[in-house]
């Protein structure tokens, strides 16, 4: 009988987080100010935390994992499982191994609690007492939410309106935790006041979340603004699932060719991927490794140059693959994937060449009954978003059917769809019925 879960003891957790910038290939372009207006750059003290501006940039290859985040991370329930999809082989009949990371087992079921934690650690140190934030699909949100109960810091959420709308489960649950939550744009914020005089209706995008976050912050001494994905700190943070990952297949004696995860803003991408990523540089491993995308924002296909991340330009410039700060996008169910531009270090590699992009139909169909083969076979409800993630296995898997190649598919599965059942309901229930 084969062992389908691969588990860690709670004493083979990393104890640092594993930071990419020393290794890339080609020095990641810096952030700049626009050529005219205030510096953004000088600001940046105003938004962000001392410790996660300083870990941005910071040149050290390993970043310890302070005792307090990591207690914090283990009582979140890591080190998590690696689980061998064998059902789904069985039923898809392929010579493939496919192996899916188990984020889904987070407290608020995503796997942005990995940057939460530390990020608020980070604020209350530094004796900040509100923390300011955005949330697409709200996995985000609750993470921050979640972190900050822990910490007893006070939370605001500025929440995309297109999934607010139709998610009141997870608005409940961010409020649960104590977090203050508006559907964005709000009248909360010039920004948003703005935007609503233009369309009363306006389904927002994490732009403009992200836009009115940072007004909200920075107009308070005692609050910061945290972003949840995106930036080096983020992506630094979320390394403790591709560590875990390489530990995991140490002990079954293998090792992935590919390795894939959905992509947005390039967090649950980067954190699986990125570990891996430095044994195709530094140890010329031969992996592939593929993001999976919307059509409604395929950022990585977008053009590779400096751009805000934000709608109102608040924010320094960041050389990355963008579609464009002020785009509008179609609303779609996965909404973490509905963002302008990809993580600068995500960009920098594919730029280089590193990281090919699949992209699926906006109407997201073919995504939703691939993740029900998952649910069918392997029993775990995925995130909309994640649904692409498995979706692309699903097809690498099928490749080798068809070529009869024996590959070793790593995917992330980022967080669970229990709140996310409407969605679920509207691409596959109601368009049977």
């Amino acid at each position: 009988m084969t062992n389908t879960k691969i588990s860690l003891e709670v004493d083979e957790f990393p104890k640092k987080w594993y930071n990419i910038l020393p290794d890339l290939p080609i020095p990641l372009p810096p952030p700049k100010d626009p050529e005219d207006g205030n510096s953004r750059l000088q600001n940046l003290p105003n938004i962000f935390s001392r410790e996660v501006l300083k870990q941005e940039g910071s040149a050290e290859r390993y970043i310890p994992i302070p005792p307090e985040v990591r207690e914090l991370y283990i009582q979140a329930g890591r080190p998590r499982p690696l689980y061998r999809a064998k059902r789904l082989e069985k039923l898809l009949k392929t010579p493939a191994k496919l192996y899916y990371k188990s984020e889904f087992y987070s407290p608020t079921g995503s796997h942005k609690v990995n940057t939460a934690i530390p990020q608020a650690y980070y604020a209350k140190k530094q004796g900040i007492e509100r923390m300011v934030t955005e949330t697409g699909a709200g996995q985000w949100g609750t993470a921050l939410a979640y972190a900050c109960s822990l910490l007893d810091l006070d939370l605001t959420v500025y929440w995309v309106r297109a999934a607010a709308v139709w998610k009141q489960s997870r608005r409940h649950f961010m409020q649960v935790l104590g977090a203050k939550v508006y559907d964005s744009p709000s009248t909360n914020t010039a920004i948003g006041t703005q935007l609503l005089k233009q369309d009363p209706h306006h389904v927002g995008s994490l732009g403009i979340a992200i836009a009115e976050a940072v007004q909200d912050a920075q107009a308070d001494q005692k609050a910061i603004y945290s972003l949840g994905s995106v930036l080096n700190h983020v992506l630094l943070h979320q390394t403790v699932i591709g560590l875990e990952c390489q530990r995991q297949f140490q002990k079954i004696d293998q090792y992935p060719d590919t390795v894939i995860s959905c992509l947005g803003g390039g967090s649950n991408f980067g954190g699986i991927a990125i570990p891996f990523l430095r044994d195709r540089i530094i140890n010329k491993q031969p992996i592939r490794f593929i993001a999976a995308q919307s059509a409604a924002a395929p950022n990585l296909t977008g053009e590779y140059r400096y751009d805000y991340g934000d709608y109102a330009e608040q924010t320094p410039l960041l050389k990355m693959c963008t579609l464009g700060h002020k785009t509008s996008f179609i609303p779609i169910k996965a909404d973490g994937l509905r963002y302008h531009g990809a993580a600068p270090i995500i960009s920098a590699l594919r730029h280089q060449g590193l990281i090919d992009t699949i992209i699926y139909p906006q109407d997201e169909t073919y995504v939703f009954n691939k993740a029900k083969l998952f649910v069918q076979t392997e029993g775990f409800l995925p995130a909309p978003e994640s649904a692409y993630s498995i979706t692309a296995a699903i097809d690498e898997a099928l490749k080798c059917k068809k070529t009869g190649e024996s590959k070793t598919i790593l995917f992330n599965i980022s967080g669970h769809g229990f709140m996310d059942m409407e969605g679920y309901e509207e691409k596959l229930l109601r368009s049977n019925a």
